[in-house]
């Protein structure tokens, strides 16, 4: 069943670490679980997303720093950081220290622009008048800066420490993370700029329907920018589909997972709202099944890594099944090499 047309040699997936009102903890503590049984199996990365104001995760880098003292091999990423909200600098020292505590195993994803919520935690993030501050892509140049590890003035200048006098740069210095920033790009625009900076690129199941409805066309249209942009560089592209396998589910969660992709089927119809926002159509269903679909998705086929976007609202083991049947069944027909794990996708701690 193997096709040679597609090369994926990275394999990885994103938990929106959901948690119950009541009780942050268990939906927390089953996030780190979740990136361990990743692990586990062989996943090469792990992502988290950062959201705000949700019952989700609202600090990446700090869910991260316990995720790498639970986790030694995979990679581990944030998709994505809202940088609207977020110092530069400090942000930079948070992610270095989470970087050193991986041993090098951070992916930084960020997006720029007006952050969601802004109206209701712009007055509480920022002083004065919130829509003043500048929330442009300039302020993913500031982090990048950062992280370089540049010393601060000339080499004259140096700070008292207790340990002695030291010239000053951002501390911990985090050798080779400002190669690992990626840019969430879902425009032509965001996706030109990602590449005349040199940044990696996520693109996923969400995208700016530009002169198209066409989910695909719109997202190869972006492709050729940010190549054209890159203008030979070469930089990593990770591609997010919501892929659901439904081999080793019993009846009622193959039903529960046929629901929820109908549920959401209305809306890869026609674009969506002013900003005409396209979506694909969730693949879900047996491996054959999904393996046919990404066998004609001509984005997978420009890729070399690919990332399952776990849904939301789903519980722990219907996780650990999804990822159990896609790395047994689906990625090693996709050209990924490395050989899976076989672990209970009921297994516990």
């Amino acid at each position: 069943m193997t096709n040679t047309s597609l090369a994926i040699n990275h394999v990885g997936f994103l938990t929106p670490g959901n948690y119950r009102d009541d009780n942050p903890y268990e939906g927390l503590e089953n996030t780190l679980q979740l990136l361990e049984f990743g692990e586990k199996l062989g996943f090469d990365s792990g992502w988290v997303r950062q959201r705000h104001l949700e019952h989700g995760i609202s600090s990446a880098g700090v869910f991260l720093a316990a995720a790498t003292q639970r986790t030694s091999r995979i990679q581990l990423g944030t998709a994505v950081i809202q940088i609207g909200y977020e110092s530069p600098y400090r942000l930079a020292e948070d992610l270095s220290t989470v970087d050193v505590l991986s041993r090098g195993r951070l992916n930084i994803g960020l997006s720029a622009g007006t952050p969601a919520h802004a109206a209701l935690l712009g007055p509480r993030v920022f002083d004065g008048d919130w829509k003043e501050y500048d929330l442009s892509h300039t302020r993913v140049i500031r982090f990048a800066d950062n992280l370089r590890g540049e010393f601060l003035a000339d080499p004259q200048t140096f700070i008292a420490t207790p340990g002695g006098p030291q010239r000053p740069r951002l501390q911990p210095h985090a050798e080779g993370l400002v190669n690992r920033i990626w840019y969430g790009g879902g425009s032509l625009r965001s996706v030109g700029w990602a590449g005349q900076n040199g940044f990696n690129l996520m693109i996923g199941n969400v995208t700016a329907g530009e002169n198209t409805d066409d989910f695909y066309e719109a997202q190869g249209h972006q492709l050729d920018a940010y190549h054209h942009n890159l203008d030979g560089l070469f930089r990593r592209v990770s591609l997010g589909r919501v892929i659901v396998p439904t081999d080793s589910a019993d009846a009622a969660t193959r039903k529960k997972y046929a629901d929820y992709a109908a549920s959401r089927h209305e809306r890869t119809l026609k674009p969506q709202g002013e900003r005409r926002t396209l979506f694909p159509k969730d693949l879900v269903g047996t491996s054959e099944q999904i393996l046919e679909q990404l066998f004609n998705d001509p984005i997978v086929a420009r890729v070399g890594e690919l990332r399952l976007e776990l849904p939301y609202e789903f519980q722990q083991h219907e996780y650990q099944q999804i990822l159990s049947d896609f790395i047994s069944h689906i990625a090693p027909e996709i050209g990924w090499g490395n050989q899976p794990v076989r672990i209970s996708a009921g297994a516990r701690r």
